[in-house]
């Protein structure tokens, strides 16, 4: 019997990964093996959008700029259908261009010709479904599609993978990106506390006086939204500034 330890590398080399960008390359190394070097991830954003919003669905891509700019400016998504298959029953579809897709409008077909264009001809789709219900695809192609039924539940695996660490990290970069802003005083003093230590004992610590880290751990308290100690501290682990 095999291993599962190539499986639980995989994993362990998402989970350690810190950008978004590295995780898309890690997944990228894999999927390139079976002629997949390309690769959108996001949600569905509602009709309508405009381009600016279609982006902010994008979790993350390889896309070349330029297409993906052409394709949200164009709005390909409301002819596109392949997202009407996710939006209509969630499942792996893998895809060979217009010629394998019956009934296809004309703009639908100009939409398969320009992605050829940008060495997109073939792919596969991998709907994810997270546990709020929410359908997060996995678009993967290239210029030629090389895999069997089998090998698409390894790479349905590792995109659940790969999503799931993207979105731990979109979420720590959204809390990051909002949360307010402490000072190097103010976070020293927050540390400390975590640590069970007394106003006194901070001061001791820090060589300042008992009514400054008072002072210093008050205005953290307030910026954080916190009504007492333990909250301060409970949000301020929240928060990431006491790892």
């Amino acid at each position: 019997m095999r291993s599962f330890d190539e499986t639980l590398q995989f994993a362990s080399d998402l989970q350690s990964a810190h950008a978004i960008d590295t995780v898309r390359n890690k997944f990228l190394s894999l999927t390139s093996l079976y002629g997949l070097d390309r690769v959108l991830v996001g949600t569905l954003p509602d009709d309508g959008l405009s381009p600016e919003d279609q982006k902010a669905h994008v979790l993350m891509h390889s896309w070349p700029e330029e297409w993906l700019d052409h394709y949200v400016g164009e709005d390909y998504l409301e002819c596109d259908p392949l997202v009407d298959i996710i939006r209509n029953g969630p499942r792996p579809v893998p895809w060979k261009g217009a010629s394998a897709l019956p009934g296809l409008s004309p703009r639908a077909r100009l939409m398969f010709d320009e992605a050829s264009e940008f060495k997109i001809k073939e792919g596969l789709v991998l709907p994810i479904i997270t546990l709020e219900g929410v359908v997060v695809f996995v678009s993967l192609s290239g210029e030629m599609l090389d895999i069997d039924p089998f090998e698409i539940g390894t790479l349905q695996l590792a995109a659940t993978h790969a999503v799931t660490r993207a979105l731990q990290l979109s979420e720590i970069a959204r809390v990051q990106s909002t949360r307010p802003e402490l000072t190097a005083r103010e976070r020293e003093c927050i540390r400390w506390a975590a640590l069970g230590k007394s106003e006194w004992e901070i001061s001791q610590i820090l060589g300042i006086s008992e009514h400054t880290s008072e002072k210093h751990l008050l205005s953290a308290k307030t910026k954080l939204g916190a009504v007492n100690r333990v909250q301060a501290v409970a949000e301020a682990i929240r928060l990431g500034y006491i790892t």
